[in-house]
């Protein structure tokens, strides 16, 4: 491949390259969207939520094999292995224009992916406390009728559960 056709090829994987960012964002936007609904309980919302992240999911896959085969291409006519293909050797081998493209291509991606492991990481640690409070709900719900519990009465005075006991958890 000449010079043209490499820059060509750059121009496609810059093209794909903000497909993925349009992709970070949207997922940054799912995240946000699930602790939301997380919060308020919203089963049916959070069933749609989660179909079109699927879906989204599946469209991306096709998104990201484009771009893997473009840095095929790119990388055979570098000479070098795709592993070794990254932005900062494309922007060795092209023109300013290119190469400027290439580089606020990087920094954006590098906002968005250091936004998304921090909406990642709050978005799990969320469903962890969740989870916590939920199974330490239902431990005391269902140990309720077991002996050596001790309840206090509206007198103050203690007495033992012996019967078991549900509760309505909805609010």
């Amino acid at each position: 491949m000449n010079k043209v056709e490499i820059e060509n090829k750059v121009d496609e994987l810059l093209v794909s390259l903000t497909k993925d960012i349009e992709h970070i964002q949207q997922s940054l936007s799912n995240l946000d969207e699930l602790r939301c609904l997380v919060i308020k309980r919203d089963d049916s919302a959070l069933g749609r939520l989660l179909e079109r992240i699927q879906a989204e999911s599946d469209s991306y896959r096709q998104q990201e094999s484009k771009r893997q085969a473009i840095r095929q291409k790119l990388a055979n006519s570098l000479g070098c292995p795709v592993k070794d293909l990254t932005l900062s050797k494309l922007e060795v081998s092209t023109t300013d224009g290119t190469k400027e493209r290439i580089i606020r291509a990087k920094a954006v991606l590098r906002e968005l992916i250091g936004k998304l492991r921090k909406e990642y990481s709050s978005t799990a640690m969320l469903l962890s406390e969740c989870a916590r409070f939920n199974n330490m709900l239902l431990r005391s719900i269902f140990n309720l009728g077991r002996n050596g519990v001790v309840y206090y009465n509206a007198d103050g005075t203690t007495r033992r559960q012996s019967e078991t006991a549900f509760v309505n958890l909805q609010f």
